[in-house]
């Protein structure tokens, strides 16, 4: 079959002349670190599931300077990265799911390109802070240069179309993870809180998506898939999966948390679940009247299909949404209760098999944990368990790391990302 190769020109894969970055935060002024808060800034932190791109061309957030979750409800910036000792990870293309037909699956691949566009915008504005990752040896040069690490995954493969070819130029963008499906059913697999089931798993074009991540070294997500989705790619991939957010049906029955054996079969073939920390993954959480009220309201006005929203319909919402969150916060899960999707899933299928992927700017976060700067008290709490500094390493990163390496090392393409302009 003939591949179609949509070119992107350098210079917008340059993403604009590096500038220099107003600097962070001062730090003469900080605490001394506790033996645990030195340890953990040690370790290579890696998050895999940042939704942070999303706020990248917000008027209200700028990545130098220190955000604050109870005021603007960001949780990923340079002074809380440092402060947190969040060597970076994965930063998310997410693409809402929406219509099949032409003209949507055309907007929502010119979304995604943008989106990457602007995530390499973000290592060309800082060059003296971040730098874009491409391979795990990447990774591995940039934590010892103190920089913070940019590598790039797709949250949603909606926007590659009807035809698996316009992988190829993502991944020469840059993008190194991708997951087949988002909240609702497309063109390549069953969601995980679809109500319906179409495909009974992976549809034949979710097949060649999977084989062509294989082929290009893409590592494959499950997050978000179907449990049918997930156990299809386990029998199709040739390179063991990552669940780059996802949590232990053993704890909190919902429908995006996974089985058990299916846990344990990504486990057993390589592959890493990446815990979250999303609360309504975590627990029932239960809202009140008023706030229940609020948000049938909301649909009244705006529906319940994003896609079929102008854009200016979507800045209302967004506006709108802020205004009830505010006014009625959604109730929120806590630290004990991570802790114990985390210790359960570590005790499910071993250190060797767990990291952390939290959904931070995605709706992660929880009580006692409610951004960034708090991830030393993870690395508290593992300790506590008794886990020892080589797991602990292995959690925060080294899983992540040895699976990209495993994944690098089965692709057949000869396809590169190019050098970055000095």
């Amino acid at each position: 079959m003939k591949r179609i190769l949509f070119l992107v020109p350098a210079a917008l894969l340059a993403a604009c002349t590096p500038q220099v970055a107003a600097p962070a935060d001062p730090a003469a002024d900080a605490p001394a670190l506790t033996p645990v808060e030195a340890l953990h800034q040690g370790f290579m932190v890696l998050d895999s599931h940042l939704d942070t791109p999303a706020n990248f061309h917000t008027e209200d957030y700028t990545f130098s300077k220190r955000g604050d979750f109870d005021v603007d409800g960001t949780q990923v910036d340079l002074p809380r990265m440092n402060e947190g000792g969040l060597d970076g990870g994965f930063w998310v293309i997410f693409t809402v799911q929406g219509p099949l037909d032409d003209a949507s699956l055309n907007a929502a691949r010119t979304a995604a390109l943008l989106r990457q566009m602007s995530i390499r915008e973000l290592a060309a504005k800082y060059p003296g802070d971040v730098e874009l990752a491409f391979t795990a040896d990447d990774a591995d040069r940039i934590f010892a240069d103190g920089k913070k690490i940019v590598f790039q995954s797709m949250e949603n493969a909606y926007p590659i179309g009807n035809s698996v070819s316009l992988l190829e130029t993502f991944y020469v963008g840059g993008l190194r993870m991708i997951s087949p499906v988002h909240f609702r059913n497309n063109q390549f697999a069953d969601s995980a809180t679809d109500v319906n089931t179409v495909f009974g798993g992976l549809s034949p074009l979710g097949e060649d998506l999977v084989r062509e991540a294989n082929r290009l070294g893409l590592m494959l997500d499950g997050s978000h898939a179907s449990e049918d989705t997930v156990w299809d790619m386990l029998a199709i991939s040739t390179t063991p999966l990552v669940l780059s957010h996802s949590g232990p049906k053993g704890v909190y029955d919902h429908p995006r948390n996974l089985s058990d054996n299916l846990l344990k079969a990504v486990a057993d073939k390589g592959g890493v679940v990446q815990v979250n920390a999303y609360g309504s993954y975590l627990e029932e959480l239960v809202a009140t009247p008023e706030r229940l009220a609020a948000l049938a309201e909301l649909e009244t006005r705006f529906g319940t299909d994003p896609s079929a929203l102008t854009p200016e319909q979507v800045e209302e919402y967004k506006t709108a949404r802020k205004t009830l969150d505010k006014t009625f916060p959604a109730p929120r899960s806590t630290f004990e209760k991570f802790k114990e999707h985390m210790l359960y899933t570590l005790e499910l299928v071993g250190p060797d098999h767990v990291g952390m992927g939290a959904d931070w700017d995605g709706g992660g976060g929880v009580d006692g944990m409610k951004d960034i700067a708090d991830l030393p008290k993870v690395t508290a709490m593992l300790l506590e368990a008794g886990y020892s500094e080589e797991d602990i390493a292995k959690i925060w990163g080294g899983n992540l790391q040895r699976l990209m390496r495993e994944v690098e090392a089965a692709k057949s393409s000869d396809v590169t990302s190019p050098k970055t302009l000095n």
